[in-house]
This record gives structure tokens, sequence and C-alpha cells, in this order.
């Protein structure tokens, strides 16, 4: 009596884990998302969103290459769109500059969350080597931050805050 017993509470356990599990919502909202070497692989192949050829004057002169030759490509991985206000987090964007022979710049953003960086609605900028991992400056530091290159990736792209810190979309 005591074996059939456990066996049905045993039965009726798993049964409720079971119920249990396949009523979670595989669609919870996602925290955080935090880039790695790995997160730009392939940035080719997703969503070209826009080809700008010349100078881009929502750049302010910081970006290197920004003169009549120098053709830009944003890419947006799974074509991710404003959803009210803001882009989802985990929001993927990637703009390759080059000229075709003698220059050529990575540059990405990611919607990080989490509370990263208020001050750019948690935003986090990139540099990238051609092959699409994050870049090191020439002391070996990786290239990524709310702050990337003094904090002017924050400053220009406040500029465009009404549409989440996003010039391109």
């Amino acid at each position: 009596m005591k074996k059939t017993t456990l066996v049905i509470l045993l039965f009726s356990t798993l049964s409720a884990l079971s119920i249990f599990q396949s009523c979670k919502n595989d669609e919870d909202p996602l925290i955080e998302f935090i880039a790695d070497d790995n997160t730009f692989a392939n940035y080719s192949t997703w969503h070209l969103h826009t080809t700008k050829q010349g100078i881009d004057p929502a750049n302010g002169g910081l970006h290197d290459g920004n003169d009549s030759t120098v053709v830009r490509k944003v890419y947006i991985k799974d074509d991710q769109s404003l959803v009210n206000g803001q882009y989802p987090i985990g929001t993927l964007i990637v703009k390759h500059s080059s000229n075709g022979s003698s220059f050529e710049q990575i540059t990405a953003m990611v919607k990080r969350g989490n509370g990263f960086s208020p001050d750019t609605n948690d935003w986090e900028w990139f540099m990238l080597a051609p092959d699409g991992s994050i870049a090191k400056d020439p002391n070996g530091n990786i290239m990524r931050a709310a702050k990337l290159m003094g904090g002017a990736c924050n400053g220009c792209h406040s500029a465009a805050a009404s549409k989440d810190f996003v010039f391109s979309k």
C-alpha cells in the first residue's frame, strides 16, 4: 500500500511539474543581452537596412572616412523596429563604412537592457574587427562600452534620442 501511495504521489508531482512547465511563457521578455565576439559574426548576412554614400552629417565627424568616397551600409539583425518608442533588448545594429580600398570602419550598437546605461536607454557601442569580433585598441582593451571613445557615441546618438538613439531607422 505504501508503494502504491508513493507511486501515485510521485506520478502526481511529475504531472503537476509537466503542466506547470508547459504553461510557462516562452516569450518572457529578455532582461539583458551581453554581446560577445560571436554576436556580430556574419553581420553582412543580416537585413541590409540602408546603403548611403558620401558625407554623413549625422556622425559629427567622429567616424573616420567621412567623405564623398565612403559607402555606409547599415545592417539590423532580424530587421528590428521600434516597439512603443523603443527597440527591444537584444537589438543588434552594425554600420560598415568603406571606400573599397584604403578605408574600412565597422561600428555596432546593442540594446543591452537591465539598466546598463540609463543615459543611453541601455545601448552599448562597439568597434568591430573585419571578422565581426569586437575590436581591441593598441593596448589590447576591448572597444565596447556606453562611453566608448570618451562618451562621444553617447553625445552624438543623444541627437536621435526620440528614435531610441538610432539614426538610421
